[in-house]
């Protein structure tokens, strides 16, 4: 899908980095003084989740950039931070949380940067360890056609030698990365999926393969490299797709400069179900054996998770018996049948994770 229709609050349209889009685009735009009118306008077409895919709003983010990952407490949270750059996406996934989160969905790119580097300049000064990433509520790299917001931030956390900074994709846009000075302090990260859910499910975005070579061209600039199976689809056969995209990963990828794997099962809020049904008639992922989790959320069977989990996690241990491969969202029970331990025996999940970090990312001890 390709943006259609450019919009401009007032507030923002003198702003050098608007002007920058607007000449990167080339499309016409509009400038609007409040964004209600327009949402309600989406929110009357025959598919308002494309419809917004196609609209691109430039405006203010009047709320903090750096917001905490709303974890819950029945499951283990990783401890990451959420850098708010902007809303939704212009690719297509069917299990995609983002077409039920946002009233209507509609893709929003938050230019007040000077805010967002005063706020993460301080967040830097106070010399803390902390990941952060901003593929929360949209994918990090599909805004790099039209802005450097992505350069400015690679070179930022370059001067520091605490945290990390985490782009997550599905897409191959990483060619404003080859000539940056990064210091290994920016982790490029790619969701990863079976070849039957891509082809079925993930609608424009990279394929498979595309997006492991990408990944293996951003290890020969020097990067450290993440991968992120999450949703993992369970359905006939599923275990032997995906053994073998991991063992795709390690034929493109070094173990040793890979920073941690993370792996979850497709759960979605009931409110999902009938956004897919109508957007993807043809779709099968809601009609597994699911039950309501603690947080509200249809999950697997707990049996099903457990079971991929392991199979899964044997087949990364075949390649890299010392990776870091943790769980989004999962409780102590699945750890500790799975991993044979618990977060807690080690510290924490978040201390896991930052540990990993040092030692991929050349941070201070």
């Amino acid at each position: 899908m390709t943006i259609s229709k450019l919009l401009i609050h007032k507030d923002v349209v003198d702003f050098p980095v608007v002007k920058h889009i607007v000449s990167r685009l080339d499309i016409p735009f509009s400038v609007i003084d409040e964004t209600q009118a327009l949402f309600e306008k989406v929110s009357g077409t025959k598919d308002p989740i494309q419809s917004g895919k196609e609209v691109l709003l430039l405006t203010r983010n009047k709320g903090k950039f750096i917001k905490e990952c709303p974890g819950t407490r029945s499951y283990t949270c990783c401890g990451y931070k959420i850098l708010h750059i902007g809303t939704f996406c212009t690719m297509d996934c069917a299990y995609c949380i983002l077409q039920s989160y946002f009233h209507p969905p509609i893709c929003q790119f938050f230019v007040n940067h000077d805010d967002l580097f005063a706020e993460l300049d301080h967040q830097l000064s106070l010399e803390e360890r902390f990941r952060i990433g901003t593929g929360e509520f949209t994918d990090s790299l599909i805004w790099g056609k039209w802005s450097d917001l992505n350069t400015r931030l690679v070179e930022r956390f370059a001067t520091q030698s605490w945290s990390v900074l985490e782009l997550k994709t599905k897409t191959v846009s990483i060619a404003p990365f080859e000539s940056l000075v990064h210091h290994r302090k920016t982790i490029l990260s790619w969701s990863l999926n079976s070849l039957a859910v891509w082809q079925a499910e993930e609608r424009g975005t990279a394929t498979i393969a595309a997006r492991l070579r990408a990944a293996q061209t951003c290890e020969s600039w020097g990067y450290p490299i993440a991968f992120h199976f999450d949703p993992v689809v369970i359905y006939d056969g599923c275990e032997n797709d995906y053994e073998d995209i991991i063992k795709q990963v390690f034929a493109h990828v070094s173990p040793q400069n890979i920073v941690w794997i993370s792996i979850g099962t497709f759960r979605f809020m009931p409110q999902l179900k009938p956004i897919i049904q109508q957007r993807f008639p043809d779709s099968s992922i809601i009609y597994g054996e699911f039950i309501p989790g603690l947080d509200g959320k249809m999950r697997y069977f707990k049996p099903l998770r457990i079971r991929i989990y392991q199979h899964m996690v044997s087949v990364i241990r075949k390649f890299a018996p010392d990776l870091t491969v943790y769980f989004c969202m999962e409780d102590d029970d699945v750890w500790g049948q799975v991993m044979g331990y618990l977060p807690s025996d080690r510290g924490g999940l978040s201390t896991i994770l930052d540990e990993s970090a040092v030692r991929h990312c050349d941070l201070k001890v």
